[in-house]
């Protein structure tokens, strides 16, 4: 008896489905990799929580109160089974629970991140999609000119570049440093928020725009967009109808690894602008040496990238035709 053939819809599912499964295991390679990293960080977590002028007796106390005279593969499973049902530990500086001390940095990192997503997408889309409509013509070059220059300079540079021409020394149009206190909304002053995701967005623009901008010529130059051209279709028809639905697909790949990008660009643009996120909160620790918050972070730092990767594969499973129909 032939056994039936799975159908399109169900060879999704089950693509889908194996995908997901793969995002776990990188998360839990991630995870190991993240607590191996935090135990060769030099010096001791103990004596760093209580300081120099703590007696052996104190600090081998508080080592065997914190776990860490345990092996080290006790130690990771206690940790991992503490994430997987809500105990996340205590800062080793502050004594606090890490949920209640990084929870508001979360909100603003993800805000910032956010912001400069909903921005530099469609921004970076239309660009790239007028760039590689009118290749090779002044206005071409003059975008691939600075998105070469914003791509060879590094988001530190550009933030502080920000802050010297509208912040300080040139014009003092906007604040060069966000004044966010614990649990405030991060829009009560959306002034504070706009150079940071300038900056973020000056910092992913370039890589998309480029992106788009190839996709775009590539498809230009196929069979179907020239039998429309031949056929009288308008130009603005073609590059809306047969253009840009097929440059997508390399532009989503693209939003995806952007958004990655711009999770981890955070940790720079925080620093510089003194925003209260995950970043300068994982700058902290790690002056500290609060081993709980460092590995915290790090892990939901990779959460993002796996997630972002796998919304990206799948979005672009379903946009592409030939993949929707295709086996896994």
């Amino acid at each position: 008896m032939k056994l039936r053939e799975r159908s399109p819809g169900g060879k999704r599912r089950l693509w889908v489905a194996r995908r997901l499964l793969l995002g776990v295991v990188v998360v839990l390679l991630v995870s190991v990799l993240v607590f191996l990293a935090t135990q060769v960080l030099p010096g001791d977590a103990a004596r760093a929580a209580l300081g120099r002028e703590a007696t052996p007796d104190r600090v081998a106390a508080l080592r065997a109160d914190l776990g860490l005279d345990r092996p080290l593969l006790e130690q990771y499973f206690s940790w991992l089974g503490g994430i997987l049902t809500g105990d996340l530990g205590h800062s080793l500086v502050t004594q606090e629970q890490v949920s209640t001390l990084i929870g508001d940095r979360v909100v603003n990192s993800a805000v910032l991140v956010l912001l400069s997503a909903v921005i530099v997408v469609p921004l970076s889309v239309a660009a790239g999609a007028l760039s590689g409509r009118w290749r090779d013509r002044p206005a071409d070059r003059t975008m691939l000119v600075v998105t070469l220059g914003l791509t060879a300079l590094p988001e530190f540079i550009i933030a502080l570049l920000l802050v010297i021409l509208f912040a300080t020394s040139v014009f003092h149009l906007l604040p060069g440093t966000v004044l966010l206190a614990p649990g405030q909304n991060p829009f009560s002053n959306v002034e504070q928020l706009v150079l940071p995701v300038v900056a973020l967005v000056l910092g992913v623009l370039p890589y998309l725009t480029r992106l788009v901008r190839g996709s775009v010529i590539d498809v230009y130059e196929s069979e179907y967009v020239r039998t429309a051209r031949l056929k009288g279709v308008p130009e603005r028809v073609v590059l809306r109808r047969h253009v840009l639905p097929n440059a997508l697909v390399p532009a989503i790949q693209g939003t995806a690894l952007a958004l990655a990008y711009l999770t981890g660009g955070v940790v720079v643009i925080e620093q510089v602008f003194n925003y209260p996120g995950l970043g300068s909160a994982l700058v902290d620790a790690v002056n500290n040496r609060d081993v709980p918050v460092i590995q915290l972070i790090c892990l939901i730092f990779a959460v993002c990238y796996v997630v972002f990767n796998l919304i990206g594969d799948v979005l672009t499973v379903y946009v592409t035709p030939r993949l929707r129909t295709a086996g896994p």
